[in-house]
């Protein structure tokens, strides 16, 4: 049988990169997307230290064409992990800022759909997975997340439709919704402010981007009869609280 494919979008660090690495060392061949080509040679590397496999594939999910070019050099897919995402800001609704929930519709939502529906040929021949790395922000509002908080219900709605939408023909779709996670999404979130990015995380102890792909993973390798709908992970002091901690 040939080796199974599982496609990482937004690869080059975080999240995505520790699933590259995971799927890697559960056997799969790993297709590793995202805009930092040389970030995502890094990830490859790993990768290949370890005996495992991984093709690199510049991609920018609001970019059709580039969206496109994925699908093409990806003729199978077992398995694909929507990662690339993101916030930007944390202005009340009266302080909105529009180009950045613009942004992160584009990135959150319409960047899942553009994906998914470039390769769904491919997963429906392989009756494969779906995975969509939505948010604890999803499921739970808290101010200044309005922009974030849209941009994930969206892709909550559109990842479940996609499941009622495919099962019959063997795809399984799962939404991992994690909390706070010590990755880059916070320097993202605040304009490449360091320090005030990092503040989110001291004092706490946070998931890391391991803890998260550890679940991946495991979805990723359930019987093709079993579809887990969603899953929520928070460290223990953020468990039914989706509030970042408060920053000043």
């Amino acid at each position: 049988m040939a080796q199974p494919v599982a496609v990482v979008t937004g690869a080059s660090s975080g999240i995505g990169a520790a699933t590259a690495v995971a799927l890697g060392a559960a056997g799969y061949e790993v297709v590793l997307g995202a805009r930092r080509v040389d970030k995502l040679t890094d990830v490859a590397h790993r990768i290949g230290d370890a005996g495992g496999s991984a093709r690199v594939v510049e991609l920018d999910v609001t970019d059709q064409a580039s969206v496109d070019a994925l699908a093409a050099a990806v003729p199978q897919c077992d398995v694909l992990v929507n990662n690339a995402g993101g916030a930007l800001g944390m202005e009340s609704v009266e302080g909105a800022v529009e180009d950045k929930w613009r942004w992160m519709y584009e990135v959150n939502v319409l960047g899942t759909l553009r994906v998914t529906r470039a390769l769904l040929p491919a997963l429906k021949v392989a009756k494969g997975a779906v995975i969509t790395i939505g948010s604890i922000a999803a499921r739970q509002n808290y101010p200044g997340g309005a922009g974030y908080n849209a941009a994930k219900h969206g892709e909550r709605a559109l990842t479940e439709v996609l499941r009622q939408e495919i099962a019959v023909d063997g795809v399984r779709v799962t939404e991992i919704d994690p909390g706070r996670v010590h990755t880059d999404f916070s320097l993202v979130r605040f304009d490449g402010d360091a320090d005030k990015a990092e503040r989110v995380y001291q004092g706490v102890e946070s998931l890391t981007a391991q803890d998260v792909a550890d679940v991946i993973t495991f979805v990723a390798t359930r019987p093709a009869h079993v579809n887990i709908d969603f899953l929520q992970i928070t460290p223990i002091d953020q468990a039914g609280n989706a509030a970042p901690k408060p920053v000043k």
